[in-house]
Parts: structure tokens; sequence; C-alpha cells
């Protein structure tokens, strides 16, 4: 994939900026960095003099990169009374957007003991209230073929390029058997509009609380995804004493609401877990992807929490015991050449 550099974009983003400033009263000159993501997606912050506030956020997003499903979605989220940025100015073929600014508190800077409860359950009434508005047909369906080209990144790049061995018979077999597995309990889940990175990370502290950011990749998908993301993310650990306390308010409200969640909470409960490893299983070889591919390193320190969640569940439940000896086995391969997890 070609890119354009970073210094060749940033002054073609400038000279856009100056294109739409005499709507907002751009100071184009204050552009500084905001944050950037694990894609090619990066944002800046400039002070302005408008009705949306002092600051706005200008979006680089360089094609292919999703600015178009970027208006969509927040179409939805907004219909949903969530709170995301409002879009003012698009440019889609270039990759640029303008958005209004939701602040610089995220949920993952702020976290602690007294806050968890009444920010995480904020978090859940939110992804409760876009769910309720899922319509089939609407957004990319997290399908079959979608769900194993995630999986398949753990072999390829976890395994083959972070730990440079090739799969052998027995674990291809031990993979396409864990694999098949968690398609099919995730297919067998109802599905409902799911936002892929719904994560502290992603979440902001603000007026109404959350503002949520990130949501150019929602699909239509299994009703646990959301949930397993917001608890067991790449960022931050609970303790199972409370993910067990949120995920049992999201399953009493999801009733309520009339959403298809499973009327047993210990099936549901499962159905999260098999979930949040297919997510796990993704993440091990997405990130090993994003330092070798992409040159971002910090990722690989997070890999340690997600073989720990793998492991959990998959010590858990009978089905998946393979699956743990193979995880045993790539640590133990990973100690002797000298990687850290």
């Amino acid at each position: 994939m070609t890119h354009i550099t970073s210094d060749a974009r940033l002054t073609q983003l400038r000279s856009w900026l100056e294109n739409v400033a005499g709507r907002y009263r751009l100071n184009v000159a204050s552009l500084a960095p905001a944050s950037t993501d694990a894609s090619f997606r990066r944002y800046f912050r400039l002070e302005c003099d408008s009705e949306f506030g002092q600051t706005l956020i200008a979006v680089d997003a360089p094609p292919p990169e999703k600015c178009r499903e970027f208006m969509q979605v927040a179409g939805l989220l907004e219909a949903a009374a969530v709170h995301v940025p409002k879009i003012l100015e698009t440019d889609f073929d270039e990759g640029f957007m303008l958005v209004t600014d939701l602040g610089t508190t995220t949920y993952i800077s702020v976290l602690d003991e007294k806050n968890a409860r009444p920010l995480m359950r904020a978090a859940i009434d939110t992804l409760i209230r876009f769910q309720q508005t899922s319509s089939e047909g609407v957004l990319p369906p997290f399908d079959e073929a979608f769900l194993r080209r995630e999986m398949e990144l753990m072999p390829e790049w976890f395994i083959g390029r972070h730990l440079g061995r090739e799969v052998s018979a027995d674990e291809r077999k031990t993979l396409d058997g864990t694999f098949t597995l968690l398609v099919q309990s995730a297919l067998a889940q109802p599905q409902t509009f799911m936002l892929r990175d719904f994560m502290p990370r992603n979440l902001m502290v603000c007026e109404p609380n959350p503002g949520v950011l990130d949501f150019q990749d929602a699909v239509y998908g299994p009703i646990t995804y959301d949930m397993a993301s917001l608890m067991r993310d790449a960022f931050i650990s609970w303790d199972e004493e409370f993910q067990l306390d949120c995920f049992a308010y999201y399953w009493e409200r999801a009733r309520k609401a009339g959403l298809p969640v499973d009327a047993d909470f210990g099936e549901f409960y499962r159905q999260l877990e098999w979930m949040g490893l297919q997510r796990h299983i993704k993440v091990l070889g997405l990130f090993a992807r994003i330092h070798y591919r992409d040159g971002k390193p910090r990722y690989l320190g997070d890999l340690p929490r997600f073989i720990g969640y793998a492991r959990k569940v998959a010590e858990r439940y009978a089905p998946l015991w393979p699956f743990a000896r193979l995880l045993d086995s790539l640590e133990g391969r990973a100690i002797e050449v000298g990687y850290t997890f």
C-alpha cells in the first residue's frame, strides 16, 4: 500500500483547511497533533472561533481509510442519541475531514476504582441504545469469511513472523478446529450493529457522556462482541468480579430494552467469552503486523495481556483445551527464542 509522505500530506491538509478557514475562523497555524491510532489515520487539533467551540479536529485519513464510512456510522449513532463528533467539512477523495472536538479526556486516562462503575455503565447504556436501532443490510456483515480472515492473522503474523516458525500440521489442525468452533458460536448469536473498537481508549469523558470515537469500521455482527471489546481491552485489565458486574448489568439492561440476548446468563457469558477469544486471536496477529509491516512497535507490549485473556477462556471450556495447549507451546517457544509476550 503506497501513501504520500507525512510532510506532503500535512502540507495538503493545511492547504485544504485554508480553503474552509473563513467559515469557522480557523487558526491553521495552530495545527498540532491530537492523536494517532493503529491505522494510517492521524488527528490534529486547531484553534477556531466558531459556534462549535474554540478548537476543532482535522482528520487526515489517506484513502482507502474510511471517511465515507465514518460519516455514515456517525449518522447512525446520532440517530441513536449517541454523542459523536459532528462532521463539518469533508473531502472524501483526498481523505480529509473537519469535525467537532470532544475534548482531551479519554476514559483510559481517568478510569480508577472510584469512577469505573458509573463510567462503564454510561458506556454500556450507550451501546444498548445503538444496538436497539440495528437493522440488517445497513452495515457490512461480520460473516464467516470476515471472522476467519481476522483469525488467520495469528498464524501468519504472530506465529510465522513474530515467533519465526512454521505452523505444523498438528497445530494447523488445532487452529482450524478452534476457528470453526468460534465462527459457529459467533454466527449463532443474534446479530446487531457492532462498533468493533468500543473500548475505553475510544470513549471520551464529556457531556453528554460518553463521547464515542473511531467507529468507521462498524459492521453488523454478534451481539456480544462490543461488550467483550469494552471489558477485555488491549490497554486496561479488570478483575473478574468487576467484569461480571458489568456483563450482568449489560445483560439485564439489554433484556429490558428488548434486545435478543440469550435468556440464560450462563449461555450469554459463554457466547461472550468465545466471541472475545475470536477477537484476541485476531489481535495477536494484528499487533504483530502493525509492528513488522507498519513500523509501530508499541503494540507488541500488549501481547501478554491478550495471551492471558485467551488462555483463561481456552482453559475454561473443554472444546477449547487443544488451543490452550497450543498457547502453552507458543509461549515456551517465545521464551526460548527471547521474545516477550
